[in-house]
Order: C-alpha cells, then structure tokens, then sequence
C-alpha cells in the first residue's frame, strides 16, 4: 500500500530537504528516505511523491491538505494499490470515538483549555438526554450544573494551561502549535486511562491544517496518530467533541474564578475593550499580567497604554 501526492514546487522543495536521502535509489527517483516510520520516494520526471508504511497517511498529509479534506489523492497509473484516504464513516455519530476540543482560544484572561472525552456508543442516547451540544449554545450556569454530571460516567483528561505555562510556551511555540502540543497530550493520558480499550476513531475539532497540525508535532516523543481525523464543527459531527466542548469550557470557568479572586477583580471572557480596561486596573495595583493573561494579545498594549494615562 501507498500514498502518492504531486506537490507543488515550492512544496516538492521543502520535502527534498526535509527527508535524509539514506536508501537506494529506484529508477527515475532522486529521493528515497526511511524516517519517521515511512518511507518516502521522490520522482524527478513526474514530481510525484510517494509514502509507504506505518505513517503514510500522517507524513503525506504534512504536505498535502487534500487528503484530509476532500479525501481524493492524486495517483500514479502505474501505482493501482495506492490507497485513498479514510473518509469519515457514514455511521459516525453512533460510533464509539474519542472526541478533541479546545477552548480559551480567543480569551485574553485565563487558560487555553484542552479536553478530551471517550463516548461509548451506549452513552450517546444519555448524554442527548442530558442536553449535551456545542458548549457555546449554553450558558455557563448550564454547563456548570451539567458537567459535574459527565464526568462521573465519561472517560475524560484535561490539559489546562495556565497563562504563565502559557506565556513560557508561547516564546517558542505559536498559538495553534500550543493547541496542537495540548490535543496530543489529553489524548496520551486517555487513551491510557481507557486500556485496554480502543475507540473506533479520535476526532479532532479541526483547528488547523491537518498537515500543520502534524508539522507541530514533529519533535514530539510520543504522537497519537492512529486513526485521527479532523473535522470543523466537530461537535456537530459526534457528540463525543460536544462533550470534550463542555468538559474544557466547566474548567476554563472555574480557572478563571479562582484567578479572579487572587486578584479580587472579575476577569471577564474574551478580547474586547472591557477586557483592556480591567488588565489596566491591574497594572495600576502593580499586578503581573503574566500570571492572569495571555500576553501576545494586543490587549495588553492596550492595557498598558491606558495605565499611562492614569
């Protein structure tokens, strides 16, 4: 089996100096590389690119977004196996997956919040019942009440980064790679949680480009990548990601509260200008916006010039 891409030039550049060319060459090829757990063959006449093995999919995608999101590749008539990639089965909302989501993403006080939660198939009834949809179609009295609930009964693990975990990896990492580092940490200790069982499938709210996300994860010891798909508006998708929604939003909220009393002043949700004058008021008490904030918001410019004029 195999996957064959024909990437852009630009693209066909980057691969040739990414993959070390440390096999022997086949006729017509100028690259054969085995790393990553995959092998990857370059052709000079038809510019097309070739990967086989345990990673296939994975390493192909880090260069070409179709795969994921239209689920076609482009193949050699020569190569009749090359295999097309997994489309999301027709049965997915009644599968047993586990489902990714973030939240925090667009909120400069407070953490980036990760969650990931196993849904067995015999719970999907349940947690329709209980009233489980997309975090932001409820309130935060809901989902407050509400998920207590879930996670006496749902296999869950959250990775909570708090803003000063934040702003340290945010010198060297941007914000959808933070997300990315985040995604497959839950999924590690879930899927640990969860053995010796197996989900059908992992589902990923898409965030990204399957190929960045990928990329993001490269220098990574461990990548859970068997069987991962991504999707937007995941939680429309599988219950499972409305799940993980809510679990991420409970633990944003009370992060935020128990910030909010270390310094005595309600940090409100989101990026607007009621956010820059609150972030004001703590500069004024010579408070460190490290610890409260994510920093490479253009709210603390914000903040900081409305300090000035105090």
């Amino acid at each position: 089996m195999a996957i064959v891409i024909t990437p852009s030039m630009d693209t066909l550049k980057q691969i040739l100096a990414t993959y070390p060319n440390n096999m022997t060459l086949p006729a017509g090829a100028i690259l054969r590389s085995k790393s990553f757990d995959v092998i990857v063959t370059v052709y000079k006449k038809s510019g097309k690119v070739m990967f086989q093995g345990k990673n296939e999919l994975i390493e192909a995608t880090r260069w070409d977004m179709t795969i994921q999101d239209s689920h076609h590749l482009n193949t050699t008539s020569s190569n009749k196996k090359a295999i097309v990639a997994n489309r999301l089965p027709n049965n997915l909302s009644q599968m047993s997956i586990i489902g990714s989501d973030e939240v925090g993403t667009g909120a400069y006080f407070g953490p980036l919040t990760v969650a990931s939660a196993y849904v067995e198939t015999q719970n999907i009834q349940w947690l329709t019942q209980m009233g489980v949809m997309d975090s932001k179609k409820l309130t935060d009295h809901q989902i407050m009440t509400l998920v207590p609930k879930i996670i006496e009964k749902i296999p869950y693990h959250v990775v909570n980064i708090l803003p000063k975990k934040y702003n340290e990896l945010n010198k060297n990492y941007n914000a959808n790679a933070i997300k990315a580092l985040g995604h497959n940490f839950a999924l590690i200790k879930l899927l640990d949680k969860i053995k010796p069982i197996q989900p059908e499938l992992i589902l990923i709210d898409q965030f990204t480009r399957p190929q960045t996300y990928w990329r993001y994860l490269r220098q990574q010891k461990l990548i859970i990548n068997e069987n991962v798909h991504f999707i937007v508006r995941g939680e429309q998708a599988h219950i499972a990601v409305a799940t993980a929604s809510l679990i991420a939003r409970y633990i944003e909220l009370k992060t935020l509260h128990d910030l909010s009393l270390e310094v005595n002043i309600k940090l409100p949700i989101g990026a607007g200008s009621n956010v820059d004058q609150v972030a004001a008021r703590l500069l004024q008490q010579n408070i460190d916006l490290t610890n409260y904030a994510k920093l490479h918001f253009a709210n603390t410019k914000k903040a900081e010039k409305l300090d000035n004029h105090y």
